[in-house]
């Protein structure tokens, strides 16, 4: 009897704590989203449309907001950082950030989500985190 209660708690156990996984650890917990964040910027301030927003910055200011987006995504995502920026509202407030940026934004996101291999649910939510940001970001 005891055998056949242990087993039951194993496997309730184990759905339980697969249904309760984290963005953050399905995402490949700290080292996949640097991953994602660094390809991400690297990407876009090579963009003809978006890269007009790091021209006449010093690498370290760029390394420095590289490493503040990260915090902020391992946060936003379930891990366990402490995230010393800005508000999305106040990070970009007057940066004239348009609809035809964050499209442009997106498609970055997505190609980059497919190339590392991001499964559809995490992409989906990766999405709607990010809608639920655009009012703030979107300002022109």
């Amino acid at each position: 009897m005891t055998n056949s209660l242990e087993q039951t708690n194993k496997t309730a156990f184990k759905e339980t704590t697969t249904m309760e996984t984290s963005l953050y650890s399905r995402l490949g917990s700290y080292d996949g989203i640097a991953l994602f964040a660094t390809k991400l910027i690297g990407q876009a301030q090579q963009d003809e449309i978006l890269g007009r927003f790091w021209e006449n910055r010093g690498a370290d200011r760029n390394a420095r907001d590289l490493q503040i987006l990260i915090d902020y995504l391992v946060k936003q995502t379930g891990g366990q950082m402490y995230y010393a920026g800005r508000d999305m509202a106040l990070a970009h407030q007057g940066m004239g950030i348009t609809e035809t940026d964050w499209a442009r934004f997106i498609e970055i996101v997505v190609s980059i989500a497919g190339a590392l291999g991001v499964g559809d649910a995490e992409g989906g939510e990766v999405m709607a985190f990010l809608d639920s940001l655009k009012a703030d970001i979107v300002t022109a």
